[in-house]
């Protein structure tokens, strides 16, 4: 099942929009769907929900909407966040929250189906990698999307997820690189971060959108560089 929020303090918008989700949920075959509605960021944040798909206004009382997209990315929340606004400036806010993309008020129907269809394949692609863990008494079956970073240390593999646990196990960091898929890069001999929750670069170290810094080698650095712009054009297309 796929979870809409939609989170609004025009009553009108959210009704429109949730009649552009049902019109456009109703030409996919097989794939149920639910859909919450909240007036402002407070409701939805008390809601404790877990969505796969939030369309939240900006231009809310407080908290506003990227307020609210803060604190929801603070409690490691993963939900495809799509702004709506009616000013365009506004967009450049999104970064610092991950957002997969942005509706201008009026809401453009063909905007709207395009962004839905990316939508939609970002999340069947990420609900169909995962990686499985096994050791003596014990197996787990992991989201490559919610693991942040790996390292080494002796012979033993520490996995970093965005809920803050960390599963250790021992295995080769060589292996474990095989397993995973493009989104992951070598940034260290003893380090595989997902290049999903890079945030910047500095002094030699990533810096993780949760806090995490990493190190780089200084040979990988310009890699680094390239792998990351190679991502973000993959996550556009």
């Amino acid at each position: 099942m796929i979870k809409f929020a939609i989170c609004d303090d025009d009553r009108i918008m959210v009704n429109h929009i949730a009649e552009q989700i049902s019109k456009y949920m109703q030409n996919i075959q097989h794939i149920h769907y639910g859909m919450e509605k909240f007036s402002d960021g407070s409701a939805l944040l008390e809601s404790n929900l877990d969505f796969d798909i939030i369309f939240l206004d900006i231009q809310m009382q407080s908290p506003n909407g990227m307020e609210t997209a803060k604190i929801l990315r603070n409690r490691h929340c993963d939900s495809l966040l799509i702004f709506v606004t009616v000013l365009k400036e506004y967009v450049f806010d999104a970064f610092s929250v991950e957002a997969f993309d942005y509706l201008v008020k009026p809401i453009e129907v063909e905007h709207f189906h395009s962004m839905m269809n990316r939508a939609m394949q970002h999340i069947q692609q990420r609900s169909m990698k995962h990686i499985v863990i096994q050791k003596p008494n014990y197996c787990a079956v992991l989201s490559l999307s919610k693991i942040l970073y790996c390292e080494v240390q002796g012979r033993k593999l520490y996995i970093h997820q965005s809920d803050g646990t960390v599963i250790d196990y021992y295995h080769k960091l060589e292996d474990f690189e095989r397993q995973v898929d493009h989104r992951f890069f070598r940034c260290h001999r003893s380090y595989l971060v997902n290049l999903d929750y890079v945030k910047g670069y500095e002094n030699g170290q990533i810096i993780l959108t949760q806090g995490a810094v990493i190190p780089v080698s200084r040979l990988r650095k310009n890699e680094l560089t390239h792998a990351i712009l190679c991502r973000m054009k993959e996550r556009k297309s």
